[in-house]
């Protein structure tokens, strides 16, 4: 600027002017270009895709081929007056008007008033509006008819990055091109080719960081090439271009998931320091160590993973050598603990905290063991069990079975040592005076009164003696507050009497828990029978050499033992 000139920035310097400079959009190009030399071109267009793609650019190319002075052909000569008008945005048949600040109906309808005027020294007047969504309903409706059916001398084109926003009778009445994201390898291309024209130097992997910057938008990558010119000069170095576009290297990356696989966990929290220090968004970062590790599981799983990654000849080179000794489950098993975490990040205060530990949980993670290596395992305890003794529980016929995941007690089979019942079996009851015998008597109620019984089972029998039964049941509990309702006692003292063949008292005794005097409830007695027997059963499973053998094979250890 220090000679008086007027600096251009690359994005304007070298803007398309034809067809042939679309890069990434040749569907479109080619498209149009057949519709201007078979004669059907619609009077009205609508281009949509994302930012700096080539929308506008290929409005304008549409307008000058349209309007060249050397005749409508697929290209425009750029060289005659109305080309060079259209270029320099002067042309007074090309209006190029901003939808989002003449968005009202009275912009349209001092448009719609204009065209109906022909072109001063053009064949069209063709009228540009670049995001068309931003237009009001009213001016949408006050462009309807015309839209429909515009004088012969008239074209529209629309652009938009957000076609879902236009209503369906403005979509019904155009022809519709979606513009696409541009690859990162034509990104690339044109910008080694805008260097060799600025006399710069430059390394590939220095382009791959501005392309990949842009995002898919060739426009934004010219400008974080010129931000980049900027700042270094002609010659540019790949440090600078990571401090300047805060952009994460590729090769930080690499290092990093080289070391959650390799188990390094030094080098993990290195890098992440690396990170924080260079004042990276740690969330942003998350996001692109989760695009790696996809990229890595990618290029793992598929045969040509160039036809699916935007990536460069050389990155799909580096993660091809990355990924050649690691399995699929293994990335898909870190890579879902990355996910997680970045999800975690959304509303978190510790954002490098959450990020360390996801990565330090997927350097730690044990590695699983194949399925072929688990059944030959399988087939070696197999060989030993028909050596060795059969489980308590087991037959001879089944000792070679198949060993199930868990090792678990057939509902059908017989314990070494069997429980001894709690009650015995019910005899008629007894005549006379005969002493009523406690379990038998609880059996007997449970016979003719399910919910009596289910009461006494929790209570102690404290005396038992002919004409009397006293039971003791835990003061404040449920079942004393049930045994002491008359009802109740007139009830079991009814049943008792039947039981016992004479008359019976039956009297209802409130008891401290813990009391040493008293007996066991029924209740009680079942619970601590089944521990005793589930202690056996477990000392007598984790004595048996079948189960020795399997904890030394697969390195494992019996944590529970349950009985079915």
């Amino acid at each position: 600027m220090s000679n008086g000139t007027h600096y251009e920035v690359l994005a304007r310097k070298y803007r398309p002017q034809n067809f042939s400079e679309l890069a990434g959009q040749e569907h479109v190009s080619r498209t149009l270009q057949n519709a201007i030399e078979s004669g059907r071109v619609a009077h009205a267009f609508l281009f949509t895709g994302a930012r700096g793609v080539g929308k506008t650019s290929t409005a304008r190319i549409m307008a000058k081929t349209l309007n060249c002075e050397r005749g409508v052909t697929h290209e425009p000569c750029n060289v005659c007056p109305q080309c060079i008008e259209i270029t320099k945005g002067t042309s007074t048949d090309v209006f190029e008007i901003d939808g989002a600040s003449n968005n009202g109906v009275d912009d349209v309808r001092d448009l719609r008033d204009n065209i109906k005027y022909l072109p001063s020294h053009s064949r069209y007047r063709i009228i540009i509006i670049d995001e068309v969504h931003m237009l009001s309903t009213n001016a949408f409706n006050a462009l309807l008819k015309t839209l429909e059916e515009p004088p012969e001398h008239v074209k529209f084109i629309f652009a938009t990055t957000e076609p879902h926003k236009l209503p369906v009778t403005i979509l019904s009445r155009c022809q519709r091109f979606d513009f696409k994201r541009v690859t990162l390898p034509k990104i690339i291309a044109r910008l080694r080719e805008i260097a060799g024209k600025e006399s710069v130097t430059i390394s590939d992997a220095a382009l791959a960081l501005i392309a990949r910057k842009g995002d898919g938008s060739m426009r934004d990558s010219l400008t974080a090439f010129d931000q980049v010119l900027a700042f270094c000069g002609n010659t540019v170095s790949d440090d600078d271009i990571g401090t300047l576009l805060g952009t994460i290297d590729r090769r930080l990356l690499a290092d990093i998931s080289a070391a959650v696989f390799g188990g390094d966990t030094q080098g993990v929290l290195a890098g992440i320091k690396q990170v924080d220090l260079v004042g990276y968004n740690m969330r942003q970062f998350c996001q692109e160590l989760i695009e790696h590790f996809r990229n890595l599981l990618v290029t793992r799983s598929v045969k040509k993973p160039e036809e699916i990654l935007d990536l460069t000849a050389a990155e799909l080179e580096e993660l091809h050598k990355q990924s050649i000794n690691i399995s699929t489950l293994d990335i898909q098993r870190r890579l879902a603990l990355l996910i997680k975490a970045e999800s975690e990040m959304a509303y978190a205060s510790f954002p490098r905290l959450i990020v360390e530990m996801a990565l330090l949980k997927a350097t730690l993670l044990a590695p699983l063991v194949p399925v072929q290596e688990l059944i030959e395992k399988i087939k070696a305890l197999e060989t030993a069990a028909v050596h060795t003794p059969s489980l308590p529980w087991e037959t001879a016929r089944n000792a070679s079975a198949p060993l199930s995941h868990h090792m678990e007690q057939p509902r059908t089979a017989a314990p070494s040592r069997p429980p001894q019942p709690v009650a015995d079996t019910v005899s008629p009851p007894v005549s006379g005076g005969g002493q009523p015998d406690w379990g038998r008597f609880v059996t007997f109620v449970n016979e003719n009164d399910r919910q009596l019984g289910s009461v006494l089972e929790h209570g102690s029998p404290l005396r038992q003696e002919k004409g009397l039964i006293e039971i003791g049941f835990p003061a404040g509990s449920y079942y004393l507050n049930a045994a002491q309702d008359a009802e109740f006692i007139a009830d079991v003292q009814a049943l008792a009497c039947t039981f016992a063949g004479g008359s019976t008292t039956v009297k209802v005794k409130s008891i401290e828990s813990g009391f040493a005097d008293a007996p066991l409830s029924l209740a009680e007695k079942k619970k601590s029978d089944a521990e005793q027997h589930l202690n056996e059963l477990k000392q007598e499973v984790g004595n048996h050499p079948l189960i020795k053998e399997a904890e030394r094979v697969f390195g494992c250890a019996i944590t529970d033992v349950r009985e079915f």
